[in-house]
């Protein structure tokens, strides 16, 4: 006998006699169960109630910062601009008035009266619009500064035309706000919607909007996906097993599981994030596909002629050690997303894991009781067709095994097209892509990009000193004047154009205010003055405005100047990285580090957003690695076999690799939800892989063939296999119809995979299983 075959035995022999012994362990757990079914059933009822309240306190993480890793390097500059400038996030009110440049003043009036309604708005520190610096004569041509101040803010508070306006609110920060950011947002939407005067509504546009709305979004989708995949997953039940007792006992699982995860996370101190909604969703199709085959084999004791008892304790012994590791196998695919950077990964990564543990807990304290409860609808019927069904799932791995060399072609062409499509995979930083076209935030940002030149915001934050004076200005002017020019991009026709479609700082509005030419007063002392009055004057007109653009860092002797950039938001990756890119090399060259100041720093929601979908990119390997590892490792402790694992990885693997390979051939650009799905869907769908290979290593020990064994676990695995991934793709279709775009995305992508995973483990993995005994029977 081959020594590789010796050691397989032995290994086969050592395997069978913990198998022995965990399955007596199941059969003493399930007794027990069985036993205490109705003090367990009450302690459900107990913990429901204790979670009801926690669950219903459940809040959203609307920090844009906690999106990333603690130690990001990109926070700290954004930290110092919130720190040193009052945290001020802008959210714009843009509307269109064909009168604002009128000189007879309606039109600024109309402006004076909106921007003081949202001024007054809790949670706006201040607005800053074409009217504050000098009021009405803004529009006055006779007076001097007219034409410097509307030159000066063309682009940020109105288009060069003069029909669009924007008043741009400046908000608290969301500590120091008397209510939340969502009602400050709720009431300014309120206001730009219903303009005075027969104005058609407006809009509301800036980074705080995308984030209020992104969350608004999960949260209603949190509940509205909920309650339809438990509905389409009920139908799908009913249809397979034609039980109403067996339809409410799942459902009662999920609704148990899901209070005790939110109550779990609230004690813990965790927030649902941009990615929560899908909670509701995944925990459902978890705990249902885990009932189901429950289902499956406790019908298969009753119409053998089992008691209900002894049916569920027969079902219960066979099914508990592979339920176990497909929940832990579960829990380690959600827990590798612990291993990213971006926080609404890691978050989701927590909150389903421990999600998928407590799926556990609540199977354990709900089924026994309800299933042996009463005489009515006991047995679980058949589904219509299902003994058709039945019959090709049996001729399925023998019509395989004809065919062995057209699967492994297949096999290579599609990892080759996977791998290939992988490699050509894009990035989506444009966050506006995360909503539905037609939405209120894409038409806002639609019409500020068009009319107003672009809706990304950026900053430059400079060291400063405390007095500024007219030599640090025209230093600041210089670089601006660089950052308008030298900063380029692409445009559609290959030219380069502008990247940047608005600077500006305090310097700027120094020179806008001042009805002489600074650089021709040649006294240093006069020139001073006039620089002192100008800044002062800001300072008593609009002191929001000017304490956005230079203040002092908290806790520290220093100071800094901000510039504040606008671009367009609307662009792929390389366009935007490479406008941060050569705004901070442009910065740097002007104000380079000294051992008396800090670095210069470019930063803002512009810089976060683009960097964010970047490092979710890089988090998807990183964490489908580890849960690959994981996976493999705990399926070696399950079947004592390192061979079994690696079969059982294969076919879920395959699938994975093909839809993200048609994402790249397609040219579909990876967002939040495409990110996540590696990991959360190697974890789902190598539950059927466990629960066949128990049952196939099972029934050889009972004494059957290769070819009976794979026989008998078509017709009982194969079938729960095929009603659990009916309900997975189910429940994850309706999150199709979600209005974030992530989420549709986590939702078909997913769907697809157990479908993929479907086809491996009724086709591919009895054709490896096959192929490993043929290998040994040679071998002895």
């Amino acid at each position: 006998m081959p020594i590789g075959f010796a050691c397989d035995t032995a290994r086969e022999s050592s395997s069978g006699e913990i198998q022995s012994t965990m399955f007596s362990i199941s059969r003493r757990l399930t007794d027990i169960l069985i036993a205490y079914r109705w003090p367990l059933l009450a302690l459900a009822v107990v913990a429901a109630a204790c979670a009801y309240l926690p669950a219903s306190r459940m809040q959203f993480d609307r920090s844009i910062e906690n999106m990333f890793s603690p130690d990001d390097p990109l926070l700290p500059p954004y930290h110092l601009l919130q720190d040193t400038f009052g945290g001020n996030e802008v959210v714009m009110a843009v509307y269109v008035d064909p009168e604002l440049l009128n000189p007879d003043g309606s039109g600024i009036k109309r402006l004076i009266s909106i921007a003081g309604k949202c001024r007054a708005v809790p949670g706006v520190d201040d607005v800053l619009s074409l009217d504050r610096p000098i009021g009405e004569t803004v529009v006055d041509g006779n007076n001097p500064l007219a034409l410097p101040t509307q030159h000066l803010f063309e682009n940020y508070t109105h288009s060069a035309d003069g029909r669009t306006v924007a008043a741009a609110c400046l908000l608290n920060p969301e500590s120091e706000s008397p209510v939340s950011r969502r009602e400050t947002i709720d009431q300014l939407q309120a206001i730009i919607r219903n303009l005075p005067d027969g104005l058609p509504p407006g809009w509301l546009a800036g980074e705080p909007v995308m984030v209020s709305d992104g969350l608004r979004y999960v949260e209603e989708d949190g509940q509205r996906l909920g309650t339809w995949s438990t509905i389409l997953l009920s139908a799908v039940i009913l249809l397979c097993f034609r039980s109403l007792r067996w339809v409410l006992i799942p459902l009662l699982v999920v609704q148990l599981t899901l209070l005790l995860t939110k109550a779990t996370l609230v004690v813990s101190g965790f927030r649902l994030s941009l990615v929560s909604s899908m909670l509701a969703a995944i925990v459902t199709v978890v705990g249902i596909a885990t009932v189901v085959h429950l289902i499956v084999r406790f019908r298969e004791g009753r119409l053998a002629g089992l008691t209900p008892h002894e049916a569920l304790a027969r079902a219960g012994t066979m099914l508990a050690a592979p339920i176990f590791w497909a929940i832990a196998t579960d829990t380690i695919g959600f827990g590798a997303l612990l291993a990213a950077d971006v926080g609404p990964i890691q978050d989701f990564g927590r909150m389903m894991a421990i999600g998928s543990l407590l799926v556990l807990v609540s199977v354990a304290l709900v089924v026994p009781a309800l299933a042996l409860a009463g005489r009515y609808d006991t047995i679980p019927k058949h589904a219509w067709g299902e003994s058709r069904l039945s019959a090709g799932l049996t001729k399925l791995p023998e019509r395989a095994a004809r065919h062995p060399v057209l699967i492994a072609i297949v096999i290579l062409l599609t990892a080759g097209f996977g791998i290939s499509g992988v490699l050509r995979l894009k990035v989506e930083t444009d966050f506006t892509k995360n909503f539905r076209h037609g939405s209120p935030i894409v038409s806002a940002y639609e019409f500020v990009e068009e009319n107003l030149g672009g809706a990304g915001v950026l900053d430059v934050l400079l060291p400063a000193p405390e007095q500024l004076d007219w030599s640090y200005l025209q230093q600041t002017q210089r670089l601006e004047e660089r950052l308008r020019t030298e900063v380029l991009v692409l445009d559609e026709s290959g030219q380069s154009v502008p990247g940047l479609t608005k600077v500006i700082s305090l310097s700027d509005a120094v020179i806008a205010s001042s009805v002489v030419d600074l650089d021709k007063v040649r006294m240093r002392a006069i020139r001073g003055s006039l620089v002192r009055a100008s800044l002062a004057g800001m300072q008593s007109r609009i002191p929001a405005f000017y304490s956005a653009l230079y203040g002092q860092e908290p806790g520290t002797e220093r100071h800094y100047f901000r510039i504040m950039l606008r671009a367009r938001e609307r662009q792929d990756a390389e366009q935007k990285q490479r406008i941060i890119d050569q705004v901070t090399r442009i910065t740097l060259e002007a104000f380079p580090q000294t051992e008396s100041l800090p670095d210069a720093q470019v930063t803002g929601f512009y810089v976060l957003l683009t960097n964010l979908i970047e490092s979710m990119i890089r988090d998807q390997w990183v964490t489908f690695g580890v849960a690959a590892g994981g996976i493999f490792l705990m399926m070696t402790l399950a079947f004592r076999n390192p061979i079994y694992a690696v079969i059982a990885m294969v076919p879920n693997a395959l699938p994975i690799l093909l839809v993200l390979g048609v994402m790249g051939w397609l040219e579909l650009r990876m967002n939040m939800g495409a990110a996540m799905i590696a990991a959360v869907s190697m974890g789902l769908s190598v539950d059927s892989s466990i629960h066949y290979i128990t049952s196939f290593r099972q029934a050889r020990r009972d004494g059957k063939s290769v070819v009976a064994a794979l026989a008998d676990v078509q017709q009982t695995v194969g079938l729960a296999v095929v009603f659990s991934t009916l309900a997975l793709i189910a429940g994850f279709s309706i999150l199709c119809t979600s209005e974030f775009v992530p989420t549709i995305y986590f939702g078909v992508l997913v769907s697809l995979s157990m479908l993929g995973g479907l086809v491996g483990n009724l086709v591919l993995l009895p054709l490896m299983l096959r192929a490993i005994f043929r290998q040994r029977q040679a071998s002895s």
